[in-house]
Parts: C-alpha cells; structure tokens; sequence
C-alpha cells in the first residue's frame, strides 16, 4: 500500500511538471519557475498592440482633455492620439478626477499611460515623453518598454506640430465658407434666399423663423456648402454623428432643405431636455448654447449655477458659470460631471445670434412701413408651397 501511495505521489509531482513546463504566455513566452503570471499595470508594447488599443489616463483640462463638438481636444490628447496612430491601434480616454486617481488606476493595470503633467518622483512609476523639468507622463515602472518607446517617438517639433495644427482648429480658418452678408434685401425684408425654408421649418422647433436665420449665419454665413475640420456640414453645420441620429443622409448633408429640416428636428429635441425652463424666451437661449457646447457642459453650468445661489433656470445668471468653465477651481468641482469647456465660444456664440435676431426682427417689410412683430413661441405657420417632408406640432 505505501509503495502504490509513494508511486502516485511520483506520478502527481511528475505530472505537475510537465504541465508546468508545457504553459505558455499567449504571446508564446514559455512560462517557467522563475517567469510569474504579469504584475498589474506591467503591459508591455506587444500587449497593448495584441488588444489593439491603448488606454489613457487624464484629467480634463484645456492642456490635457475636453470635449469640443462631439471631438477630443486638448494638447496631450491629440500627442496621445498621434502616439495611437504610430502604434497602430485605438485610443481610449478615461477621465480621472485627480492624480490619485490617475496614479491608482495605472499601478491598478487600469490604463496604460498617465497623459497628463505629474510629478516625476511618483512610486511605481517612469517618467516619459512630453514633460517639463519637474514633470512629464507616466506609465508602469514595470513597463519600461513602453517608456522607451514614446521616448523614442516623443520629439519638441511634434509638440509644436499639434500646437499649430490645433491653433488653425480653435480659429475662424478651421470653417470653410464663402462669407455672404447677413441681409439679402432689408428693403423687401429678405434674410437670405432661404427664408422660405426656415419658415416651413422653423415651427417644428417652435421658433421664430428669423432666429433660426440668424443661427444659419452664425454657423454659416448662408453658405450651404460650408464644413469644418471636425465634420460639421452645410449650412446648419450638422455634426455626422448628429446626422446619422437624425436619419440624415451623408450624401444629403450639403442640401439646404434637408439640413434645415434636420436642425429644426435637433433644435425641437434639445428644447424638449430643458422642459424644467419653463420661460420659451429663456429655453431658446439654452438650446442655443447647448446646439454649440453640447447639452451635458450646459447641464453642469446650470448646477454650479445652483450650488451658488443663483436661478439655473436664468440664462443671465448660468451663462457667467458657463465662462467658468474655463478655469480649474469650476470644472472640477465636484458637482461638475463633464469637465472644461470653451465656455468664452459658447457664451459668445448666444450673444451674437441674439443680437442678429433682434436686427432682422426689426427690418421693415416690403411695401410697409411696419416692422416684423414677434410672433408667440410655436405660432409662426409653415410654408404655404408644397412641402418636402411632413410633421406635426
């Protein structure tokens, strides 16, 4: 009996063994007695290429990240984003609160690299690429490999690069259109050789159809051929994305009628999130911020709005949070759930379509000597001509 007992004990350390020798990593590294299963946050190059994305870690910040119509933005996310490109795979952005966060999250295996100005004497980690005297990004010591590489890659003049090429996208420049003049003909009372559309349109939205010309101009200048380097099209500028929700064709981006149509339909679905403003006059001044800065950024002004004391529901009173935005002690507060935002576009983006509106409220029609009256929110009636598409009020 105990020699079967010490002939199985043989057999099981034996076969143990050779099941030990026969593993290997599924990058074909053979795993022995002196290779231990990966530390967390030690991904190497390969790993990272082998999953086919890479995971940055950030704060939000005018330098580092932020949402800007539907896009990334910020210095060291498009350096980031290049880094990506080189590797050959997807760039993923998960924005952290605080450096702790940041530096818990990286020893944790939960991202890749630190995209952002840390400290460079920080345990468990290797400085690496764009950096100052005093700070730089960071990934895993464990992975020092990855370190060399984006050393290797990181250079002064891509700084400069991605600095210049993201100066020409923050600018007037970065919108290609021809500028035609904001009136067609104050003499008979002609916005733009488009009014009849902003009037069969503009009901869907429940707004005066020369506020909905003023935003054109703003977006456009009336050009329906317009288009920006992050995708917005025609003469409403209508993002892609915000296309393909609208069931807007690509191909019919660019046509005056069916853009329209589809602002009208975004606009009346924005103004449907801001049901809790309950002045209309108010809720355009909303809709209109939201149209330019994105929904969740007028969201989280509105709460810091709150939070001291003043009406979030009041345009004049969320718009002065909107511009603080811009600066850190606002967007990361903790009520604030989105981050920076270019509030100082936003804020005048508002201003200009608002004062536009009330000149071409004011422009006399043909044959009269009377000028156009504001009609109530929802009661301007559509065009009489026959229309391309259908709605109901």
């Amino acid at each position: 009996m105990k020699l079967l007992q010490l002939t199985f004990i043989i057999l099981l350390i034996l076969s143990c063994s050779e099941k030990k020798q026969a593993e290997y990593t599924p990058w074909g590294e053979l795993i022995t007695d002196s290779i231990t299963p990966q530390a967390a946050g030690a991904y190497t190059i390969q790993d990272i290429i082998g999953n086919g994305e890479m995971i940055m870690l950030t704060m939000s910040g005018p330098e580092s990240y932020y949402d800007y119509h539907g896009r990334g933005m910020g210095t060291q996310y498009r350096l980031c984003e290049r880094l990506a490109e080189k590797l050959g795979v997807s760039l993923r952005v998960d924005v952290c609160k605080t450096k702790e966060e940041m530096l818990s999250r990286l020893k944790n295996g939960d991202g890749d690299i630190i995209a952002y100005q840390i400290e460079k004497k920080q345990e468990g980690t290797v400085p690496c690429g764009y950096g100052t005297d005093s700070t730089a990004w960071a990934v895993s010591s464990a992975n020092k490999e990855l370190a060399d590489t984006i050393n290797g890659w990181y250079s002064p003049s891509l700084l400069a690069e991605v600095k210049r090429e993201e100066r020409t996208q923050l600018s007037v420049a970065s919108v290609h259109r021809h500028v035609y003049a904001p009136m067609l003909n104050s003499s008979r009372g002609e916005i733009s050789q488009y009014d009849h559309l902003f009037q069969r349109y503009a009901p869907i939205a429940r707004w005066d159809w020369r506020l909905m010309a003023a935003q054109c101009y703003q977006e456009s200048c009336f050009d329906p051929k317009a288009y920006s380097w992050a995708g917005a099209r025609g003469l409403m500028q209508i993002m892609p994305a915000t296309a393909a929700h609208l069931g807007l064709a690509e191909d019919k981006m660019y046509d005056p009628e069916e853009n329209i149509y589809a602002a009208a339909r975004y606009i009346a679905e924005l103004s449907k999130h801001f049901q809790d403003v309950r002045n209309p006059m108010e809720r355009q001044l909303f809709v209109l911020a939201s149209y330019n800065g994105g929904y969740f950024h007028i969201r989280d002004a509105m709460r810091l709005a709150e939070k001291y004391g003043k009406d979030k529901h009041r345009w004049d009173d969320v718009a002065p949070f909107i511009l603080n935005l811009q600066t850190p002690q606002y967007y990361n507060d903790p009520v604030v759930k989105y981050g920076y935002m270019r509030g100082t576009e936003t804020v005048g983006y508002v201003a200009r379509i608002r004062d536009r509106w009330r000149q071409y409220r004011g422009v006399a029609r043909a044959g009269s000597s009377s000028v156009f009256s504001f009609p109530a929110p929802g009661t301007d009636a559509p065009h009489k001509a026959t229309k391309k598409h259908r709605f109901k009020l």
